[in-house]
Order: structure tokens, then sequence, then C-alpha cells
């Protein structure tokens, strides 16, 4: 049996949309929490896929943060055996400085629904799943490509995902979100919401309106990913 471990940031950003298509492919999920007290002892090498989300806090915050150093330093360690890893949001993040790029805050926030662009290698990608679909955006911080990676998708201020062969994949965006119901904790933070240009109204019609196909178009982005690494 194989084996799935959730590296959860904050506890309303879990696997969300993509457990379905991860316990499809045969994985049992096991999740930690980064505050948990097992979390500095947790074994990164082990599982068949490791699977780092989102949350608020920034790579760069690592003062305030003391467990981003081991984060990045057990993900790094695990990216350079090429056993296979998503990132999503900070977790793309996270995996960008296990690469050794730099991230920073960038210029704008996005937060919403927007499509991405997808580039040629984007395009022969699982990403092709979610050409032309509407996903979830909600982030302020941004990464330097890191060296010997493929960029997939981007935005006008932001890439959106890359990989590195067949085992590693960051997504900036979240394609996993469109139906979970913790995203009522996430449009808690109406002036995070509002420093993007948007309201929290807005975001919940769009979520109820848009979110069931970014979910259906993320699920069938995973399974493919997922499909070849066997």
């Amino acid at each position: 049996m194989k084996r799935a471990l959730i590296i959860r940031h904050t506890p309303y950003e879990g696997i969300a949309g993509f457990r379905q298509p991860i316990e499809d492919a045969g994985y049992v999920i096991d999740r930690v929490d980064v505050t948990d007290c097992a979390f500095a002892t947790t074994d990164f090498l082990s599982p068949d896929l490791v699977v780092a989300m989102g949350g608020p806090m920034g790579v760069h915050e690592r003062i305030a943060y003391p467990w981003i150093d081991c984060e990045v330093n057990r993900l790094s360690i695990r990216i350079g055996r090429g056993l296979p890893t998503l990132g999503v949001c900070l977790g793309a993040q996270m995996v960008a400085a296990a690469l050794g790029a730099k991230v920073y805050p960038g210029p704008v926030r996005e937060v919403g629904f927007a499509p991405v662009q997808l580039t040629d290698a984007g395009a022969a990608s699982p990403l092709r799943h979610i050409a032309d679909v509407p996903v979830l955006h909600w982030h302020g911080d941004t990464f330097d490509v890191p060296d010997n990676v493929e960029v997939l998708a981007r935005t006008a201020s932001y890439v959106q995902g890359f990989r590195r062969g067949r085992h590693l994949l960051a997504l900036q965006c979240h394609p996993e979100m469109g139906e979970d119901p913790r995203i009522d904790a996430w449009l808690r933070d109406e002036a995070y919401v509002e420093s993007a240009g948007t309201t929290v109204a807005a975001l919940r019609a769009d979520y109820e309106a848009l979110g069931p196909a970014t979910v259906r178009a993320g699920r069938r982005l995973i399974a493919e990913w997922l499909a070849g690494l066997e």
C-alpha cells in the first residue's frame, strides 16, 4: 500500500479536492501539522508521496516561524533523491526555496478566480486540464524560477506552476479548492481580500459558481500527474 504524507501549514488549508485522485491512485493519506510536536522528527523520505499545502505565512518569515527552515531542508533532501513531491501555494514556494531559489513578497496580491496561461511545456503536461479554467488564486509572495525546472503556467505577475522531471510538481494556484467548506476560514480575512481589489461577497459568489468546475479540472490534473509516476 502506498503512503502519502500531507504537510499542513494551517488547519484550514488541507488536501481538499485532491484527496479523491490521491486515494483513487492507491495512496493511504497521513497528515502532519507543522505545529505538531512530531513535525520536527517527521520522516520526509519514507512516504511514497509528500504534498506540502498552503498557508498564510511566507517562506521569508523564518524568524517568526522556525519550522520553515526545518521543512525546506527536508524537502531539499527529498527532492534531491527524486522522490515524488507536490507543492501547492505556500508549498510551491517551499519547494522553490528547497531548490535554492529566493522567495519574497510579490508586486501585487492575486486573490480570486482567474485562468492561468500555459507555456508550451504546460500545454503538454497535466496542467492542460486547467487550460481556460478559472482557478482560485490566493497569494502575495513569489519566487525566482529555480534552476533546471520547466515553467508550466503563469499569470501576468506570477509563475503559477513548474516541474522538474516527472516527480516534482509545484502549483502556485489552488485547483484543489472549489467545494471545500473551509473556504469560510479564508474569507474571514476581509482586509486581505479587499487589499487585492475584490470583496468577500464577490469571492463567495465565484466560489459557488466556478468552484465545482475548478475542482473537477484539478482532480484530472493530479490524477494524470500521479499516473505518470508509475
